[in-house]
């Protein structure tokens, strides 16, 4: 029987939540389960997810979008942004779904998960309990300070940096089975993974230097634009590091598959949020929570990506 798990990749929550409904599948529903993994990331204009990612048996989304694929037997979200359309929404809202949960309202993906499967199939995590609360300090942002944030001291900081940033597949399929039976520390330890760890960590120093010379922050919004450097996979706390006066930051990115604005709230602001940057980002076809959200754009639409931020962070500093 094949399980096939389709995940928010690039995503500490994400990778958590995938190690997660892992264990509790194997422990469960049924231990004979091969178990697959597809990292799933946001494209621009994205109407669906690809029918021939649903290979499995069973397939199972988790921290991502959902997929009205008659293929989909388990999906988790939390996101406030969790449907591609209208008419996916409508297809969840108005269907009976035993294994699809859908709450906004949670940090991460992560804990939903684990409170979810504890409640209904009474799946005992004790052993999980380290993954799930750094799942969810990371994920809604609730670190002590911006110093903590990005000066990565704890072994699940520095495994979040190699999630975000790393391309290889064998570390990232690595990382969700070590998850799933061992501490942060022993994972971070792995000779696999600290290989990753080291340059991935000297260029985000890199990154520090790099946001301090491009960004600028104007009545309370940072804005910055990296799209002529490789800045993908940049920790979003670094603006907030480097001007704790912030409010609010806008960024804008490029890699190969996509142009990126994004969007965030400064954690640590003396000042409250006025705004829901996820239903700001979703009038530009993008999404996420009330705190963070971002808008995808194809890598050639680098132009619409400068314009939509630079609107974005005007109506912020409004």
């Amino acid at each position: 029987m094949k399980l096939r798990i389709l995940h928010h990749d690039h995503c500490f929550d994400g990778f958590a939540s995938a190690a997660v409904f892992s264990r509790f599948f194997a422990t469960k529903i049924r231990p004979d389960a091969e178990i697959s993994y597809t990292g799933l990331a946001h494209k621009p204009n994205q109407k669906l997810i690809e029918e021939e990612l649903f290979d499995g048996d069973d397939n199972a989304i988790v921290d991502f979008k959902y997929s009205p694929s008659s293929k989909l037997t388990w999906w988790f979200d939390h996101h406030q942004s969790a449907f591609l359309s209208p008419q996916d929404e409508q297809h969840f809202l108005t269907g009976t779904w035993p294994a699809k949960f859908y709450d906004p309202n949670y940090k991460s993906c992560t804990k939903f998960i684990a409170d979810t499967v504890a409640s209904k199939y009474g799946f005992e995590q004790e052993s999980l309990e380290e993954l799930i609360y750094w799942a969810d300090i990371i994920d809604g942002a609730q670190y002590d300070n911006a110093r903590t944030a990005v000066e990565l001291k704890a072994p699940a900081l520095r495994l979040m940096l190699v999630i975000e940033a790393s391309r290889s597949r064998e570390v990232m399929n690595r990382i969700i089975s070590g998850m799933q039976t061992q501490s942060l520390a022993e994972i971070i330890a792995d000779p696999m993974v600290d290989r990753e760890f080291r340059p991935l960590y000297d260029r985000h120093l890199q990154m520090i230097d790099l946001i301090r010379e491009a960004a600028s922050c104007e009545g309370g919004v940072i804005y910055f634009d990296l799209s002529r450097h490789d800045a993908e996979g940049y920790s979003k706390f670094i603006p907030y590091y480097l001007f704790p006066e912030s409010v609010y930051t806008v960024g804008v990115s490029l890699s190969s598959s996509r142009s990126k604005v994004s969007v965030g709230f400064n954690p640590w602001s003396s000042q409250p949020r006025r705004h829901n940057l996820a239903s700001i980002c979703e009038r530009y076809n993008g999404g996420g929570h009330a705190v963070v959200g971002a808008i995808s754009l194809r890598p050639d639409q680098i132009e619409l990506a400068r314009e939509t931020a630079t609107a974005i962070a005007a109506e912020l500093r409004r």
